[in-house]
Order: C-alpha cells, then sequence, then structure tokens
C-alpha cells in the first residue's frame, strides 16, 4: 500500500515538474482568493535560511497580492515602469561603449526598450493578481536564494491548480524604491524583493524541451 502511495505522489509531481509553464497571456477574469492563498500557503513552506535571519519578532518573509484596478495596483504601476525605462537607458548607455556587453545583453535590451517604449510591464495590469514576496535581510546575505525557492513553490502549487503564473523580475530592482516600499507598508531596503503574475491562462503552451539527463550530467570519481 505504502509503494503504491509513493508511486502516485511521484507521478503527479512529474507531471507538475513537467507542466510548469511561463505564462504570458492571461484571461481577464479573476481566480478565487482561496486559490491564491493555495498558492501563497506553497510559498510559505519553502525553505529559508533561519541562521541569517536571528531571531527577528516580525517573521522574515511577507507576501503583498495586488489587484487588478486596484488603487496599489495603479500606484504601483508607473513606480515599476519608471524603473523598466531606467534600466532601458542605463543598459544602453552601458553598450554603447562595451561591444562585449552588447553582444551578451543586446536581445534583453531590445525587449527592454520594446517595454519602455509601449509603457508595459509583463505581468502587472497584464494578469489579475501581481504577488510581491519579500524576504527580510540578513547575514549572510541569502534572501535571493529563500526568494527563490518560495516563488518555485508558488509556480508548482499554481500550476498544479491550472493557474497561469509569470515571473515579473523588475520587483527586485525595487527594494529600495520610498514610493513602492510605501505602498507595501516596509521600510526601503529592509526587504529582498520579487514579485510574480498569476491569473487563469489564456495562452496554450507546448510542452518544455529539455536534453536527456544523461546529457548534462558527469558523475564524478
Amino acid at each position: 500500500m505504502c509503494d503504491d502511495i509513493s508511486i502516485q505522489k511521484n507521478r503527479y509531481l512529474d507531471q507538475i515538474l513537467a507542466e510548469r509553464r511561463s505564462h504570458r497571456i492571461f484571461r481577464s477574469d479573476f481566480c478565487s482568493e482561496d486559490e491564491i492563498r493555495r498558492v501563497l500557503h506553497a510559498g510559505l513552506l519553502a525553505p529559508f535560511a533561519a541562521a541569517a535571519v536571528g531571531t527577528s519578532q516580525d517573521y522574515f518573509r511577507r507576501f503583498f497580492v495586488m489587484r487588478r484596478g486596484s488603487e496599489s495596483m495603479k500606484a504601483a504601476f508607473p513606480l515599476v515602469l519608471q524603473q523598466v525605462r531606467r534600466m532601458a537607458a542605463d543598459l544602453e548607455a552601458g553598450m554603447h561603449n562595451d561591444p562585449a556587453l552588447r553582444a551578451k545583453a543586446g536581445a534583453f535590451a531590445e525587449r527592454l526598450s520594446i517595454f519602455s517604449k509601449k509603457g508595459i510591464v509583463p505581468g502587472i495590469g497584464s494578469a489579475p493578481y501581481y504577488i510581491v514576496v519579500a524576504e527580510r535581510r540578513g547575514y549572510p546575505p541569502v534572501e535571493l536564494q529563500s526568494l527563490a525557492h518560495c516563488l518555485e513553490n508558488m509556480w508548482l502549487k499554481a500550476t498544479a491548480l491550472d493557474l497561469g503564473f509569470q515571473l515579473v523580475s523588475v520587483t527586485s530592482q525595487m527594494s529600495s524604491d520610498p514610493a513602492f516600499c510605501a505602498i507595501l507598508g516596509i521600510p526601503p531596503g529592509e526587504w529582498e524583493l520579487m514579485g510574480c503574475a498569476v491569473g487563469y491562462p489564456a495562452d496554450e503552451l507546448s510542452p518544455a524541451i529539455r536534453p536527456p539527463v544523461e546529457e548534462v550530467t558527469r558523475w564524478l570519481d
């Protein structure tokens, strides 16, 4: 019986891992708040660096949920868009006299330029929910790793719930922005941030293609 349960659990997990994709087009209708809470709970269960955050009385991980059309979303969007435009300008200036950087970052710079000119931030406003995850900064500085664990858990849970999920990576650049942090109600500079968009997907994605494990693995003596 235990073996049967183990096989079934592994089969379900393998299926969820294989189905996890980044959705960039969302339906306009909102998924339920209960579904969002289940995604957040999965993030809460993710590993964290307990030794790095010490014995703070305030919990080290926070979630901030903004609904499309809400006052918080309306306030946050122009701030994040401003950061996108700042990043685009800085990267363009950096590539001007650095051919190596241009070769490496040219495609990304082009995407930033398009977003900047069109006045869009992928995931913010296009999806029903924009979720910001905050991880308290500590020592050693491992907050980004903890956020990666948290977002991956959330992503897998969203996949299991048939929800679309998209990382909003520019959120990581907002951790010291006073106006953005004021919307969240946290002091600027004390928390590391990352964001994601969640909602019902409107795009049908083909399965992800990965090489066989044998092609990318080397067993060392």
